[in-house]
């Protein structure tokens, strides 16, 4: 059964809440797991799609008939951190085999009823009878009550994702973007030029190059109409394909992290740089 998933609103900075819990935000794949009255799992992403197929060792986790679970599906590299590009290269390859991990952090449905009323906490400690040990396939988001701030600092240090704060009576609000549910992104920045654009009817991108003038990789997110002007007034010097190259302009762009290639991973505009 596909339940669509309670989704987080953005904080920009952390806080602290004795009305709140901290969990650490994990960087993979968000994963329904059904568990039918016969028994009979089936794994969905966000958007409704089944991927049951996709993960044959997630079939016999000993989860309960009647059940559903919300959570993350990751790869962890060798240093314990997840990996998001390794979890897409296992999603998108039959052939590969690299080891996923589900880590749940929600009930939706327990014994065949929807539960989605109960405060969070209580969801919590029905989510503990049902997965009461972690294992390498599965395990549950561990989490904190209140100290958002600290806990943020702390994954800095690790150049970790972020954070998610929750209210503790929060109700689960299937298909919702909630207040009651604030992740907050351990972004990075970097100083980059804009030196082209895709042509129309192609979809809005920017052309990014580092200082040093390496590719950055294409900026699609967070423009705004103001910059995008800007962009589109500069003189054209080049055109090939579906680019055409400008001048290049500096600006300041916020990032997930650096690619293994080098690039810049979701990159969204901060501010013109003189």
């Amino acid at each position: 059964m596909f339940i669509s998933p309670m989704l987080l609103h953005k904080s920009n900075e952390p806080f602290d809440s004795d009305d709140y819990i901290t969990e650490l935000k994990l960087d993979g794949i968000r994963l329904i797991y059904s568990v039918d009255e016969k028994g009979k799992v089936r794994l969905y992403s966000r958007h409704k799609n089944e991927i049951t197929s996709k993960f044959p060792e997630l079939h016999n986790l000993d989860i309960p008939p009647g059940t559903v679970l919300d959570g993350e599906l990751i790869v962890s590299d060798e240093k314990g951190k997840p990996d998001f590009e390794a979890v897409m290269s296992r999603f998108m390859s039959s052939k590969n085999k690299t080891p996923v991990t589900f880590v749940t952090f929600d009930v939706i449905q327990h014994k065949g009823k929807r539960i989605t009323n109960l405060p969070l906490l209580e969801r919590k400690e029905v989510l503990a009878e049902i997965v009461p040990e972690d294992n390498s396939l599965m395990a549950k988001t561990q989490f904190i009550e209140g100290h958002g701030e600290a806990y943020f600092d702390a994954i800095k240090a690790q150049a970790l994702e972020g954070i998610v704060l929750k209210c503790k009576d929060s109700r689960y609000e299937v298909g919702k973007r909630s207040n009651s549910w604030m992740k907050v992104i351990n972004y990075q920045y970097s100083d980059v030029f804009i030196v082209g654009y895709r042509k129309q009817p192609k979809e809005f991108g920017l052309l990014l190059t580092f200082e040093d003038s390496r590719y950055a990789g294409v900026m699609e997110l967070g423009v705004p109409a103001s910059a995008r002007r800007i962009v589109y007034g500069k003189s054209i010097i080049q055109e090939e394909n579906d680019f055409a190259f400008i001048e290049p302009v500096k600006c300041r762009v916020k990032y997930r992290n650096l690619t293994k290639a080098g690039l810049l991973r979701l990159p969204s505009f901060v501010e013109w740089v003189n």
